[in-house]
């Protein structure tokens, strides 16, 4: 796990500014590499750079430096994350006849020698694994980037002052000299309805996140302008439209062995580690289930950490016991309080580089944290509630369109009409807009799009200078949501709500918080679940091997049984989060809160409408009512006071 910067510019400059830019650019993320450094730039007045922070993982010699050129010396490499399949790719590579050339053991140099010998969009084809890298080519001149199937590792891009820079994260980007820190005014909606900004959008104006399962091709062309080619490797869309052609047609115990057979083999590539190893386990079914199965392919106790809290409705840490005893595991355990996480908050705006508001935020650092304590790399169960219908909103809107699917959709459209009209502060009329929303979706993927935008207030809450610098006849930018096509599922309401988390929410939110928070520990996280074969052996599994009316993830409780007692996981189901709603409201909490809430403070900034923010914050301290939106405006003032103060 590391972190790459570099730099393509339409001029070349003196070496000593070179080396200075980029070296700056590299301290930036040093939390992401502490090991080692480098960089690499373009000889003879050359125009190109690239800088490199080191997590040693595998191969900790210098054989396994970044950046690294290739044995001939047209290609040079920075490339963060893992291949876990990498001796296999050097196997296919020496029966296609390449001519062994290794000089270590990295899985960076098969990468790059893959490249060489096949091409990048072959040969990220055939690795398996988490990546993001930049290669560039000293004979065509051309700057390649690329980024993982799902988008578990970042990748950050933009023009200023017409260089190409790029990096693992904004805060390198945001060093490099002539960036203007224009936000991106249309984006602000779009975060405030989601709690995190959808790809390919920054909060920046200037800056993009480069998409998943994405090559992007850069190149200088006449008069020095700079010309893209972006092309999609794996889409998640295909793959599910795929697995829906070809459903899986034995048993649900069939399903059950191949999925764990899978499973086991994407757990055996991702231990394969020269630091300490060991696993998250949050008592969920995911978690417990990779916990299980590490165990079982373990010849040693796996290591494995948790993290509980005071307040008992929010607490797994005893169950997370209960069940590393059972496997035999060795476990740690650490119990946060109101203090730990008033410590944590106010360095969130800088760990994520832009707004970012899920509060599961906070947890994931502790436990990063503490687990960092002991060991380098540590297996995370994210992905199961995604491919294997886990989430309760799942259910949810599954039971909403039920209700509505038999209305003709233009009456639906009429009577939502008249339902979002219906006049009112009251919590009645309220509800009775929010389901007039609701009712006027035109199909699932529709109405799951709207359950995300319920609450009229929201764009209430944009403040002059958005609405003023914004297009008013857009209510956001284009982001995953909006251009996905899921009509290949028909009326699938819960296929598809997986479908769109897996393609929006999964990367930008739950990924990027894993990343985030994670390497600010200089920890590498590993996510067995989200193996390319996993997750295309899941998309072909009937809804019946996924969920009941009563439960979810019905495939991967059927193998978690065969390794824990079904007593000590037949619980409520809290979630990753921490009581941030009982905090705000006492203590060091709602003081720092109530400082971000000022309603002079936000009119002045004029990103949001302090008025409607204000009472956004009053409605809750005085009357109770809590909003997702108040976590998300929290956030926003928060990186907005941190980087004004940068």
């Amino acid at each position: 796990m590391c972190g790459i910067v570099g730099f393509y510019s339409p001029r070349s400059e003196s070496e000593d500014r070179i080396k200075s830019q980029i070296t700056k650019m590299s301290d930036c993320l040093i939390h992401r590499g502490p090991d080692a450094s480098g960089i690499w730039i373009e000889p003879n007045n050359g125009r190109l750079a690239f800088g490199h922070r080191r997590l040693s993982i595998i191969d900790l010699t210098a054989t396994g430096a970044q950046p690294m050129t290739s044995h001939s010396g047209r290609y040079i490499i920075t490339y963060n994350g893992e291949i876990y399949n990498a001796r296999d790719v050097l196997d296919l590579m020496r029966k296609d006849g390449y001519n062994d050339t290794m000089r270590g053991t990295s899985d960076t140099e098969i990468l790059l020698e893959a490249v060489e010998y096949y091409g990048v969009s072959e040969a990220v084809g055939m690795c398996k694994g988490m990546f993001a890298f930049a290669v560039y080519d000293t004979e065509d001149k051309t700057l390649t980037l690329a980024r993982d199937r799902i988008g578990e590792k970042p990748l950050y891009y933009g023009e200023i002052g017409g260089s190409f820079v790029f990096a693992s994260e904004l805060s390198a980007i945001r060093v490099f000299e002539g960036f203007e820190a224009e936000l991106n005014y249309d984006i602000i909606s779009d975060y405030l309805k989601h709690g995190y900004i959808p790809a390919p959008h920054t909060i920046y104006a200037n800056c993009c996140k480069l998409e998943p399962g994405t090559i992007l091709e850069v190149k200088y062309g006449l008069n020095n302008q700079l010309v893209y080619n972006a092309s999609v490797y794996w889409d998640i869309m295909d793959v599910a439209r795929r697995g829906q052609e070809n459903m899986f047609t034995g048993s649900a115990e069939e399903a059950a062995e191949v999925l764990e057979e899978l499973l086991k083999s994407s757990i055996k590539q991702q231990m394969i580690s020269d630091v300490p190893l060991g696993a998250f386990l949050s008592a969920g079914i995911d978690s417990s289930t990779i916990v299980s199965l590490m165990q079982s392919v373990s010849n040693d106790p796996v290591r494995t950490f948790t993290i509980g809290f005071e307040e008992e409705a929010y607490n797994e840490a005893d169950a997370a016991s209960a069940i590393a005893a059972s496997l035999g595991t060795r476990h740690t355990e650490l119990y946060a309080t109101r203090q730990d996480a008033l410590d944590v908050i106010p360095g969130l705006a800088g760990m994520f580089g832009e707004p970012f508001a899920d509060t599961s935020q906070i947890p994931t650092y502790l436990v990063s944290s503490l687990t960092r304590e002991h060991v380098t790399v540590a297996l995370s169960g994210d992905g199961g509630d995604e491919l294997f219908a886990g989430y309760r909103d799942h259910a949810g809107v599954y039971n909403i369109y039920k209700k509505i699917r038999g209305i003709p959709y233009p009456l639906r459209t009429i009577g939502s009409a008249l339902m979002r009209s219906v006049p009112g502060d009251g919590e009645r009329s309220r509800r009775i807009r929010a389901h007039g929303m609701l009712l006027g979706a035109s199909g699932p993927a529709d109405l799951y799009r709207r359950t995300y935008e319920t609450w009229p207030g929201l764009y209430g809450l944009l403040g002059e200078a958005v609405l003023e610098k914004r297009d008013p006849s857009v209510t956001g930018q284009t982001c995953a949501y909006d251009t996905m096509d899921c009509g290949f599922l028909g009326d699938d309401v819960i296929h598809t709500a997986m479908l769109m988390n897996m393609k929006m929410y999964h990367p930008d939110d739950i990924l990027c918080k894993v990343d985030r928070t994670a390497m600010a520990v200089s920890l590498e996280t590993r996510i067995p679940l989200l193996d390319r074969d996993v997750v295309e052996f899941a998309w072909t599994l009937p809804l019946k091997y996924l969920r009941d009316d009563r439960e979810g993830k019905l495939i991967l409780r059927s193998i978690l049984y065969k390794y824990v007692d079904r007593e000590l996981m037949d619980r409520p189901k809290h979630g990753f989060s921490v009581p941030v709603a009982e905090w705000l409201r006492e203590g060091g909490l709602r003081e720092w809160a109530s400082d971000l809430f000022n309603q002079n403070s936000i009119n002045q900034a004029g990103i949001l409408n302090g008025e409607n923010a204000s009472k956004l914050w009053n409605d809750y301290v005085s009357g109770g009512i809590w909003r997702p939106q108040i976590w998300n405006v929290l956030m926003l003032n928060s990186w907005l006071s941190e980087t004004a103060n940068a």
